[in-house]
């Protein structure tokens, strides 16, 4: 009875005061037991993430703890390091979060109370000031490179294939056939409709996954609806000193196709299956951040655009706070005007009617053609 009037408070004080429920749910969760709290934590998740364009946005991590933020360890045992609300903080295994005490710039401890109190964390850095490895509870954990190198921003897959190779074998090839009807496709260019979207098509230069070029020229389409659906995002961030910048659109079938002959198994998560098509296919989904509109560059979010690798989940517990509420910021913008985020990659968004039109296969200077 008393976990049920609770829980009525709860629901009570979120329909009432968003913003304020958010903090009465986790000190109530707090207070309770280790198991309501794991039950619960899904929807903290959850709810966090909803009312994130409405919290104050933090401001940037202390330069100097720049360089130790990261993955630490093992695959089985891995240590993040992460910087939240103003802190340092460590967590063992995605688990419980552990905010730590500055000691010295390379040493900090846990504080008291708690199972780790006072054990040390020791960092070594190179010569750049990134951390290399920490020891703690004399156990030693390497850095682990999960990114691009420092300064780079954009990974690298190498292709099973030559891509050229690929590329003749998928132009030469037929989307499957699909059941059904669909509407007719009205694909129209985002910065027609709106210039100050801005484009960096990695897909048009070397300067992507694969290192290859595959697009003829660096534009984006997407059907109209969903075209018009991300102006009005873009004209309501603008408030907020920000803007769009779109990194794909829509994609022709056979470059699905090539991604996917020329993805390792392990990272084909990140690709789509050229058997079904992809919403890119459709002209309903939209690889894209966000640009400061004073400085005009793109913001840092957790990870860089078309990383293979955990941090490009929309849930990623790591980086900074300022790069949490960038990326979070984003997705309440998105999700607001009828787009979904990809589970694997927080750039990837799916506008609500994609599965009402057909795969596409055109090239953008057919569809430039058409459009005349």
């Amino acid at each position: 009875m008393k976990v049920l009037l609770r829980l009525t408070l709860i629901l009570v004080l979120i329909a009432l005061a968003p913003c304020d429920a958010y903090e009465v749910l986790a000190h109530t969760s707090n207070a309770a037991s280790a198991g309501h709290y794991s039950s619960n934590l899904d929807a903290l998740k959850s709810f966090e993430q909803s009312s994130s364009s409405k919290q104050a946005k933090p401001l940037p991590a202390p330069a100097r703890w720049r360089g130790l933020i990261g993955e630490y360890g093992l695959d089985n045992g891995i240590l993040y390091i992460l910087e939240k609300d103003g802190r340092l903080c460590a967590s063992f295994k995605r688990a419980e979060l552990e905010p730590l005490e500055e000691v010295s710039k390379n040493i900090f401890k846990f504080p008291a109370p708690g199972s780790r109190a006072g054990q040390r964390l020791v960092f070594t850095r190179d010569a750049h000031g990134r951390a290399t490895q920490v020891e703690a509870g004399n156990v030693l954990y390497k850095r682990r490179q999960v990114g691009p190198e420092e300064g780079a921003n954009q990974l690298r897959v190498k292709p099973l294939r030559p891509v050229p190779e690929l590329l003749k074998e998928a132009r030469a090839a037929e989307p499957p056939k699909e059941n059904g009807e669909f509407r007719a496709p009205d694909l129209v260019e985002l910065t027609k409709l709106d210039p100050t979207i801005k484009l960096e098509i990695r897909y048009a230069t070397a300067n992507n996954l694969f290192g290859t070029v595959f697009y003829s020229e660096a534009r984006a389409f997407m059907q109209r609806p969903a075209a018009e659906a991300v102006v009005r995002i873009n004209q309501k961030l603008r408030q907020m000193g920000y803007g769009l910048l779109v990194h794909d659109a829509y994609r022709p079938w056979y470059v699905t196709k090539v991604f996917w002959d020329a993805t390792p198994d392990d990272k084909k998560l990140f690709v789509a299956d050229p058997s079904k098509g992809s919403r890119h296919n459709r002209g309903c989904a939209v690889d894209l951040t966000l640009y400061n509109l004073k400085t005009g560059k793109p913001v840092e979010m957790v990870s860089t655009y078309d990383e293979t690798t955990d941090r490009a989940h929309p849930d990623y517990p790591g980086g900074t706070s300022l790069q949490r509420w960038h990326r979070d910021l984003l997705r309440s913008a998105m999700e607001a005007d009828g787009f979904t985020v990809y589970e694997a990659e927080w750039w990837h968004f799916d506008y609500k009617d994609w599965q009402k039109y057909p795969i596409g296969n055109q090239r953008f200077e057919r569809i430039a053609i058409s459009r005349k």
